[in-house]
C-alpha cells in the first residue's frame, strides 16, 4: 500500500492523546481525520457517558464495535476509543487500512491528565479503577500494536516526529 493512502490507526487509553495528536498529524501528513468516538456520538446523537448510563458498558462496547466494522477509511488517522481494543473483529478490520500505533503513556500522567472519569464515557463496569482499566487494556494494547509510542516525558512535537518516523519505517519494513 502506498503511504499516501494508508492510514494510521491510533490506540491508547484515554487520556493518551490520540485525539489531539491524531488532528497534528493528520495536518502535518496531510490525511483526513477521523475519531471514532466522535463517530459513535453523532450516530448515536448522544454523548458515551449518557450511551453508559442508558444501556451500559457492554452496550457501548457493542456500538464502539460496530463503528469500526463500518469504518473505511484509507489515508486517514482514525483515532479510536479507548475500549476498541476489546473487539478482535474490529481491530483486524482497521488493520487492513494501515499500522496500528499504541499511544503508551504511563498510569501516574494519564490520572494527571483524566479529571473527569465520572463524565468521560469511559466502557468499564462500575467498580472497576483506572488503574483496574489500565492494567486490563495494556496488555490488548500492545497485541494490537504495530508500533509502540513510549509517550511518557514527551512534548507534541518530539511525539509527532517519533511517529512519523516509525510510521515510515515500518512502512519501508513492510515493503521488503
Amino acid at each position: 500500500m502506498n503511504p499516501y493512502h494508508q492510514s494510521l490507526i491510533l490506540i491508547g487509553m484515554p487520556g493518551a492523546g490520540k485525539s489531539t495528536l491524531g488532528l497534528l498529524l493528520a495536518k502535518n501528513l496531510a490525511k483526513d481525520f477521523v475519531d471514532t468516538d466522535l463517530l459513535i456520538q453523532l450516530e448515536h446523537r448522544k454523548t458515551l457517558q449518557d450511551i453508559l448510563h442508558e444501556k451500559g458498558y457492554l452496550a457501548l462496547r457493542q456500538v464502539e464495535e460496530q463503528v469500526l466494522l463500518q469504518a473505511q477509511y484509507p489515508n486517514h488517522i482514525i483515532a479510536t476509543g479507548g475500549s476498541a481494543v476489546y473487539s478482535a473483529t474490529g481491530m483486524q478490520h482497521l488493520k487492513q487500512f494501515g499500522p496500528i500505533i499504541f499511544l503508551d503513556v504511563s498510569i501516574a500522567t494519564l490520572e494527571q491528565r483524566i479529571h473527569n472519569m465520572e463524565t468521560r464515557g469511559i466502557a468499564r463496569p462500575a467498580n472497576q479503577t483506572f488503574a483496574d482499566v489500565y492494567a486490563e487494556r495494556r496488555p490488548l494494547y500492545l497485541q494490537y500494536a504495530d508500533i509502540v509510542i513510549d509517550c511518557n516525558g514527551k512534548h507534541q512535537e518530539q511525539l509527532l516526529d517519533e511517529i512519523i518516523y516509525a510510521e515510515a519505517d515500518n512502512f519501508i519494513q513492510d515493503e521488503a
